[in-house]
């Protein structure tokens, strides 16, 4: 039996009431249920429920419960970045890319001795870091909480942007001059034909036609004048 579905919002301590059990279960495991059947490691975890880990033979009770999946990285439970931003904001967290997917580490790595040259590391297990980002996992992070209290795992929503319905600025700015240069053009052309072409005789009031067509090219003849030669005379008899 799977628990109900508990709310999704920030815990008033820092961080979602899912975040710190995910953080202490254990991972790749054989399945406490299913044990006995093939396939039966425990990878994956109901954000809803908070209990153990779940294997594939688990997620059918959990359908409408929300799952993660979590992966491993030289022995270290990761997940993909795809994943966990849906639920929690990750900023600050160094992201990395493996099997070409970009994932966070779930719990710190400490590293007491730096290597040398680097001048960035995690504010609480001082792994080696990018100097944009202050911490190496999201557990790193939610203890980094305690010390600064403007950090937040909430998800703040996304600035409202007119380019992003009609689409940017530069399609915008391009499209309505090119519609008026093709007006433009289109109407001196038919200015040039109503000059040139004649009032058609079946129109009532002598209006001219709008209609544009290709114009029929005047019949041209040209007079050739007589091989001039010998006078040839009458035949005498």
């Amino acid at each position: 039996m799977v628990s109900p579905m508990i709310p999704m919002e920030k815990d008033e301590m820092g961080g979602p009431p899912w975040l710190r059990p995910l953080l202490k279960t254990s991972f790749f495991v054989p399945c406490e249920v299913h044990g006995d059947s093939a396939k039966s490691e425990c990878n994956m975890y109901c954000l809803d429920c908070t209990g153990r880990a779940l294997c594939s033979y688990c997620i059918p009770a959990h359908k409408d419960h929300h799952v993660v999946q979590i992966r491993r990285s030289s022995y270290h439970n990761v997940i993909r970045v795809s994943e966990v931003s849906k639920f929690i904001d990750i900023s600050f967290i160094q992201t990395y890319i493996i099997n070409s997917a970009k994932i966070v580490f779930l719990n710190g790595r400490p590293q007491p001795r730096p290597g040398k040259g680097v001048t960035n590391t995690c504010e609480i297990c001082c792994r080696s870091l990018l100097d944009s980002f202050r911490f190496c996992s999201l557990g790193c992070k939610l203890e980094g909480m305690e010390r600064d209290p403007h950090l937040t795992f909430t998800l703040r929503p996304k600035p409202y942007r007119p380019d992003s319905i009609h689409g940017s600025e530069s399609d915008e700015s391009s499209t309505p001059r090119k519609v008026r240069r093709t007006a433009a053009s289109n109407h001196w052309i038919d200015h040039e034909l109503r000059l040139a072409a004649p009032p058609h005789s079946d129109d009532e009031g002598g209006h001219l036609s709008n209609s544009i067509s290709p114009g029929t090219p005047p019949i041209i003849t040209y007079r050739t004048s007589p091989r001039k030669g010998k006078p040839r005379r009458a035949p005498q008899f």
